[in-house]
């Protein structure tokens, strides 16, 4: 939605990001949205946008999308605490202005409309969850409709307070669960890459159109689906993109998420001897095993030495590769052996475990 003239300025949105990917994800609002990036904080990125609508979901990067009710940096973690979060909600925010930027892009459904109140809280803290809760509940009072019911999922409408320390941040949700969990994503595999993850992991490897791109160890394709998804969001045609697992179960999980994207090359291979000529691929983005879920920790090592002398061979000279693991140093080694250079490096977490998307170029 566009301001007219003389309308109200329009309200700030805020990104909830898997943490690790805030700079990754700013840099996409920066670049699709042209947004102005406010603030970048631990699992959220704060930014305006001359338009609100439909486009903020196209975000691939971030788990979801708020319009910005309030947010503050300036908590005791004491009860006192509790009756700030009810003021503020009560009168820090024009909830009026924010349900009619919300409707414009996420219409009322037919019937009474649905509400609830979602409350998220990291960190020690004189009060409980269940108590944020009641404090955000008493500051909506009054606030929507009084036919409106609440639920406890797939409402109509979301206002959620994420608590993380000092920091607290207040919103209305315009995302819903496709925004992370992608439709396409069909079949799972063990060690699954999250879609949000894979779409940085794309971003970073900037691919263009003319690019062949490669997965060697592609798992249930969810890093070929992003790259998909990128490259027909931005309506260009491009070369088949190629893939391929050691599991044949995987082939067949990658085949069954990506057949609604676009043609891919499946392929069961080893990723140490890949049926490709040398100098034929652009870019590699791809997850291979920590060693912890799939494969032994000792086995890492060599590992990325055999796989890393294969890659290097497939790749054109300028060429990208963009990799997940879990242990940098090993893969560093390997890398230098081959003489590619590291221009960027991000540290995530996965399930608790440090791990690091880190980004080569073949000299």
């Amino acid at each position: 939605m566009s301001r007219s003239r003389g309308e109200a300025p329009l309200p700030p949105c805020y990104a909830m990001v898997h943490q690790g990917l805030e700079p990754v994800a700013a840099e996409e609002i920066e670049h699709d949205l042209d947004g102005e990036v406010k603030r970048v904080g631990r699992g959220v990125v704060v930014f305006r946008v001359k338009n609100i609508d439909e486009s903020l979901l196209q975000l691939r990067t971030t788990e979801d999308v708020f319009l910005y009710a309030w947010g503050t940096d300036q908590l005791t973690h004491r009860a006192e605490d509790l009756d700030k979060i009810e003021r503020w909600t009560a009168r820090d925010a024009d909830w009026g202005r924010l349900l009619q930027l919300h409707h414009a892009i996420r219409p009322k459904p037919k019937g009474r409309p649905t509400y609830r109140l979602v409350t998220q809280m990291e960190g020690q803290h004189g009060y409980l969850r269940r108590d944020a809760r009641y404090a955000l509940a008493k500051g909506m009072a009054g606030k929507l409709p009084a036919s409106w019911k609440p639920a406890e999922e797939h409402a109509a409408v979301e206002i959620w307070l994420t608590i993380d320390g000092a920091t607290a941040v207040c919103g209305l949700r315009l995302s819903d669960r496709t925004m992370r969990h992608r439709t396409y994503k069909l079949e799972h595999r063990p060690a699954s890459l999250r879609p949000t993850l894979a779409a940085a992991m794309v971003r970073l490897a900037e691919i263009k159109p003319s690019h062949v791109v490669l997965d060697p160890m592609c798992g249930a394709g969810t890093l070929l689906a992003e790259h998909l998804a990128l490259m027909r969001a931005g309506r260009a045609s491009f070369p088949p993109a190629l893939g391929g697992d050691v599991d044949a179960g995987a082939v067949r999980a990658a085949s069954v998420n990506l057949r609604r994207l676009a043609p891919v090359a499946l392929t069961r291979w080893d990723a140490a001897r890949l049926p490709l000529a040398s100098r034929t691929v652009d870019r590699i983005v791809s997850n291979p095993p920590f060693g912890k879920q799939l494969g032994e920790p000792e086995e890492i090592g060599p590992l990325y030495g055999r796989m890393l002398r294969e890659y290097d061979r497939v790749l054109k000279p300028g060429g990208r590769a963009v990799l997940l693991v879990g242990d940098p140093a090993k893969l560093r080694a390997a890398a230098h052996a081959v003489g590619w250079k590291s221009p960027r490096q991000v540290t995530v977490r996965i399930l608790g475990q440090a791990a690091t998307i880190t980004v080569w170029r073949k000299e």
